[in-house]
Order: structure tokens, then sequence, then C-alpha cells
């Protein structure tokens, strides 16, 4: 076996697109593209569904995204711009195995969260952010360290997804600086998202999906099917094996080869990553945005297809780049790029460059800008929402103070009496706004005055809450833009940094790992308790950040080496396990001790604090009106209530979940490591089936998706014409002048 010199002397990577087309591709082409779909969106949430004017509608798309519009856009947003970039590094490191099992880890994390956002539907199906769950159970202390936890995610996030971006742009670009290209980034992360708010995510993120897989599919027929003859010496499937089979792997891979999946640094690396992935996706506010906008019907299968279609992407990608930068090295005797250029995802942009010229830079642009605009839109939209419902209407400026968990927002009096004391508790009695003709008149009048807020609305009931959301409406526009401009000061100071893609997709991370059990706790268990999760969460913490640094401190150069060592996979695993189980055991011994659930009505009113949690102009009832209907649910929804609703969607979760978790937690990997070391055709048969699935994936993104949101929006027309009809029939019998409240049941009062 031949051993790769490391590479020295100047970089052979030569940028070979002009600073000024990479400007106009992303601005005028990406950008423009994008703001385009905005005013499609726009123009559909008031002409078709008439929500253009709810804060609600901003945040969750109307609360009922499609499956396939669900199932592309989770796909987009797990599809980091570091999964192009930073997998391959990962598989030069540790050979196939390392960029298997890294994929495995991430759609094991992808598969679990179908059945915790239904957890979230049935205990606060009106949440528009989880820090808001914690605030209804446990008050300000937690409150306070959940948002705090919320934005560092968002942190994390946008500075994997710049770096990868300020990376990508800087291979591909000439005389490319840091102002230039995070100023660019700033306009793409937020241009679209100000105008449509999270349902133009929603959109951009079908295009972005569909563009990748047909950038993929082109690089891989151009590469491996019909390659030239230039490059058919490293590009094609038997020109890679015969070169990489040639090659000295890591230690700890078998027979210390790169075609083999039995690899002792590629299995560190998937726990890490399952610890890792779980902790962010979990963490992430845009994460549980996106879960928040679809039904759980919808929202579980569609993350199913999610996990098969992001899986295929990452790895078809770093098999191919990866094995013909070996074929290309193995060429020139000695590493083509430093370990610091592969540390920072460089092999793909290289490796595309040198196969197809400026075709190729400009197919990863594609793919990476896709997936930037994607994630960064959603980064904005999360640490947005956080600052206008967890901080702005709760500390800032709420609409009414002091209310306890179960209180009426509107009135300020108890929505669930406890009845076991014998105090004169006031009750709630605000009619609900769905059906009221004053709030029906105030909304025409709005529009009728061009939509303009500040109407004075007349309803005695709801007028002086529109009025506060109107103030929020624009408050969230104002948050948004200071949100994108504080990315270009951001991205220059982490630019003045060391912090390397690598450094940030994996290190960074270990922070977060901690909180994984008090957030399922307090989503999934009544029983858990502020002291629980709070110090649950802090004491993990410590030990997180503890073992990561002693760990790191036992390879050579020490601590002095930290973002190289730090980033080790026994650092990553030292400090993801040891946060992760003494945080759960905390958070499960103090709340046994400190909870005061002693009976199944303490249970209910627990979560009856979640269940309050709700826009009194736009209540959960209205998304789930159909099933509440078929149920008979009457004027009160519990948790129980929500759990009838969700029964068939919990079923699909499980039964999913175990087929899809078997799939990739056993029969994969029973399947790789029944191999040693590859042979050729063994090698072709991996690398052939990804391909081909990257193909069938393209043909499903492409075509499925408008076609369903087509039929979604033509249905919705038909309503509105029906209920137009019906209401101007109504309008010739009733009286001049009348004014009804319906009630939750839809009955007349």
């Amino acid at each position: 076996m031949v051993t790769l010199a490391n590479h020295e002397g100047s970089s052979n990577i030569s940028p070979s697109i002009e600073k000024s087309e990479i400007a106009l591709l992303l601005l005028l082409g990406f950008g423009g593209f994008s703001l385009f779909i905005a005013g499609v969106y726009k123009s559909l949430r008031k002409y078709v569904f008439h929500d253009e004017h709810s804060l609600d509608t901003v945040f969750d798309a109307g609360g009922r995204v499609s499956l396939s519009l669900t199932a592309v856009t989770v796909t987009s947003q797990l599809l980091w711009p570091a999964d192009f970039l930073q997998m391959s590094t990962i598989t030069s490191k540790s050979g196939m195995g390392g960029s298997l099992w890294t994929a495995v880890a991430v759609v094991m994390d992808i598969l679990l969260f179908p059945a915790l956002s239904l957890y979230l539907k049935t205990r606060a199906p009106g949440a528009k952010t989880f820090p808001q769950i914690a605030y209804a159970r446990f008050g300000k202390v937690a409150h306070i360290i959940f948002c705090i936890l919320a934005l560092i995610t968002n942190i994390i996030v946008s500075t994997s997804v710049m770096l990868a971006g300020k990376t990508a742009i800087k291979v591909l670009s000439k005389d490319s600086n840091n102002e230039f290209i995070f100023l660019i980034l700033a306009v793409l992360f937020g241009s679209y998202c100000m105008i449509g708010g999270l349902g133009t995510t929603f959109y951009i993120s079908y295009f972005n999906t569909a563009l990748t897989f047909v950038a993929i599919s082109v690089f891989i027929i151009y590469t491996s099917f019909y390659p030239s003859t230039t490059i058919e010496k490293v590009s094609t499937i038997e020109s890679m094996y015969n070169a990489v089979t040639c090659l000295k792997g890591p230690d700890g891979n078998f027979q210390n080869s790169y075609l083999t999946f039995r690899s002792k640094s590629g299995l560190i690396y998937g726990v890490v990553i399952i610890f890792m992935a779980t902790s962010i996706s979990f963490c992430d506010q845009a994460n549980w945005q996106s879960r928040i906008a679809a039904k759980p019907s919808q929202g579980v299968i569609g993350f199913f297809f999610a996990a098969y279609m992001w899986f295929v992407v990452p790895t078809a990608m770093s098999f191919t780049t990866t094995m013909t930068y070996f074929a290309m090295s193995y060429e020139n005797g000695t590493h083509l790029l430093s370990d610091a250029e592969i540390d920072n995802g460089y092999i793909n942009p290289f490796v595309m460059h040198f196969l197809l010229g400026d075709t190729g830079g400009y197919l990863l642009l594609t793919m990476l800008m896709m997936a930037l605009m994607s994630t960064g839109s959603g980064e904005v939209m999360a640490v947005s929402s956080i600052i206008v419902y967890d901080i702005y209407k709760t500390y800032i400026n709420p609409f009414r103070a002091n209310l306890t968990p179960t209180s009426c927002i509107l009135c300020g009096f108890e929505k669930l009496v406890d009845h076991t004391t014998d105090d004169d508790t006031k009750v709630c009695v605000c009619p609900s706004s769905i059906g009221c003709a004053a709030c029906e008149d105030d909304i025409q009048a709005r529009e009728e005055d061009g939509g303009k807020f500040g109407v004075h609305y007349k309803c005695k009931v709801h007028g002086a809450y529109r009025h506060y959301e109107d103030g929020l409406w624009q408050y969230k526009t104002w948050c948004m833009v200071w949100v994108v401009v504080m990315i270009v000061p951001y991205g220059l100071l982490i630019s003045e940094t060391s912090i390397n893609v690598n450094w940030a997709t994996l290190g960074i991370p270990v922070i977060t790992s901690p909180f994984l059990w008090p957030l399922f706790l307090t989503i999934t268990w009544s029983k858990a308790t502020s002291n629980g999760v709070v110090a649950g969460g802090v004491v993990g913490l410590i030990c997180s950040i503890a073992g990561m640094l002693i760990m790191g401190s036992t390879y050579e150069g020490g601590l002095s080496d930290f973002f190289t060592n730090t980033a080790q996979d026994y650092s990553l695993l030292v400090a993801m396990v040891s946060g992760f189980f003494i945080s759960g055991i905390i958070c499960f011994t103090v709340s046994l001790c400190t909870h005061t659930i002693k009976s199944k009505e303490d249970e209910q009113r627990e979560w009856a604090k979640t269940m309050n949690i709700d826009n009194p102009l736009n209540p959960f009832r209205l998304v789930y009106e159909e099933e509440l209907r078929d149920i008979d649910a009457g004027p009160v929804i519990t948790a129980e209530t929500m759990d009838r609703i969700f029964r068939k969607a919990k079923l699909v979760a499980c039964i999913g979940a175990g087929i899809s978790l078997a799939l990739f937690a056993v029969v994969v990997p029973a399947i790789a490591l029944s191999y040693e070391k590859l042979s050729l055709g063994q090698f072709k048969t991996w690398i052939r089936t990804f391909q081909y699935w990257v193909f069938f994936g393209t043909v499903l993104v492409v075509f499925i998706p408008p076609v369903e949101e087509g039929l979604q929006i033509w249905r919705k027309y038909k309503e509105n014409s029906e209920k137009l009809k019906q209401k101007r029939k109504l309008a010739k019998k009733k009286p001049d002048g009348e004014n009804d409240f319906v009630n939750l049941n839809g009955e007349i009062l």
C-alpha cells in the first residue's frame, strides 16, 4: 500500500468564476427569483387563504402545509452546506465507513423527531416556539434558559452555514473578500422571508431541493456514466477503485483500507453524530417551525420521506468526490490539498471544478446556495420568532401582565377553575373569535383601508388584542431586518477567528447535547419540574465542556491546538455522552423528588397550562376544525382530546419509525459490516445504488410537491367560493345592524 504524502507548497485551488458573475447569479438570479416566489406566496395568502395579516401565519405558514412540501422542506433545511463539504472531509479521514455511519446517525435523528413533534401537537398545539412550553409549565427561570439555548443553537447553525458558504464562494470566486461574501449571504437569508414569512421558505425549499437533486444527477451522469476522455482515468468507478485500493487508509480501518465500512473512527463519528444531530435538531427553533407548520399526519409521513431523501445526498456526493480526489492524488503522488484545506471542506469544490471546469463550479455553487438560502432563512425566522413570542410578548410589552398559565389573555380571568377550593375565582366567558361578526367587519374595514394597520376596531372582545397584534406585526418586520443586518458583522467576527467548518459542525454542538433530556421531558413528562430541567441542563453542560477539554488535552499538542484536538473523535464522544447521561440522570432524579403530580387530575391540570398557549384571534381550533368535528370534541379541548385526534398519526409514527429504524440501524449496518474490504463488484454496487437512488429521488422531488400544493390551493379556492355563496344568501335574510358571536361549537350566542 502507498501512503500519500502531505501537500506542500502553494494551494492547487484556483478560483475560476468572476466576482461580478457570482454577484449577478446570487443577487439577481437566486435573490430575484426568491423575491418573485415570495410575492406569489403572499398573494396566495391574501386572495385564497385570507390570512396574510395574521402574525401566526408569518411563523407557521397557516399550519396546513402539505405532505410533500413538508418532506422537501425538512430535506432542504437538514441539508446544510457543511453536508456537501464536510461529509467528504469525514470520508477522507475514515474512508467509506465514515460517510455511511455519519449519514445513518443523522437519519436516525430525523426518524425520532415525528414522535416528539406529535407530543408537542397534543400537549401545546397553539405553541409557536418550544420555550413557550417551558414558560407555561415552569415559569421565568427555565424559560430564560430555554430561550438562551434556542438562540445559541441558532448561532451554532448559522456559524456552520456561514462558514460553509464562505468556503464555497472563496474557492469558486476570484477576488472575493469577506465583506462581499457576508453581504450576499445576508441578502439571500433575509430578502424573501421578510415578505412572505415561513411559508415562502417552504416554497423556496421546494426549488432548493429540486435543484439540488438535479445538480447532483447532472454531476453523476457527466462524471461517472458518460465521462470525457480527459477525466475518465480518475472519475470512472474502475479507475477510482484501482487507485484507492493501493492507498493506505487510517489506522482502525480493516487492513488500513479506505474501501471498508469496518472503520473504528467512522463508527465513533457515527455515535457522536447521533448525539450532535439530535441535540441540534431538537434545540433548533427552525426545525420546530417546520414541524408546527404541518398537520401531524402530513408531518409524520413527510418526515419519513425526508429521511430517505436526505440520506442519499451526502453519501452519494462524498463517495463520488472523495474517491475521485484519492484517484487524482494517487496520480499526483501526493495530496493535492493541505490538511487545513481538507478540514475546511475544499474536496468537493476542488474535484467538481477539476472534472467539469466552470460547469462544475456552477453546479456546486447552485447546490450550496440553495442549501444556504433554505437553512439561513429558517434561522432568521427562528431567531425572530423567539424575540417576538418569548422576549417581546413575554417581558418587554405583554398584552396583559401577571397572568397565570391558565388565564385568558383577553380578560385575565381563569379558563380552568380548581373546584377543590372555595375561593370565588372569576371564570372567563369570552366568546371565540371564530365566527365573530364584529371581527369580520373589523378585518373587512382594514382591507378596505388598503390593509393598513391602526384601524379603529369595533369588536369589544377582540378589538384591543387585534390592535396589539398589529403592533407585533410591525415589530416583527423590524426584528427580521435587524437579525439580517447582524449577519454581516457576525460573519466578519467569526472570520477573524481560527474556527474552521469542521469544528463549527462537530465541536460547537457539544453545548446543546446536555439539553436533550430537559427539552424532551418538558414536552412529554407531566412530572418534570423546573428544578429538574434547570439542574440537569446546567450540570450536564459543565460536564460536556469539561469532557471535551480534558480529552482534547490528551492529544499531541494539547489544547494549544484547540480547534483540532477538541474536534477529535474521542474528545467529541466523551463530551457528548457525559453531558447527555448526566443531564438525564439529574433531570429524572430531581424531578421525581420535587414534583406535585399525585393524580390523573393533577396531570390534566399540568397539561392544561400548555393547552392554554393560543392566539385568541387565530386559535388552533381553526386548524383542526375538521378533526375536532369528527370526534365531537365540545367547547373545551384537552390533551386527551388531541390524543384522540392524533391516534392514527401516532400509530403511523410508531410503525414507520420502527420499520425505518430497523432498516437504518440493523439492516444497512449488518450488510455493510458483512464486507471486510470491498471488491470491485461490491464497490460498484454500493456506488451505483446511491446514484440510482439520487435519480429516483430527483423524479419524486421535482414533480410531486407542485401537484399536491396546486390541488390544495384549488380545494381552498372552491371552499371559499362556496362560503361566499352561503354568506350572500344569509345576508339577504339577516336584518341590518345585527352582530353575532359564535361559540366554540359554531352556535350563535
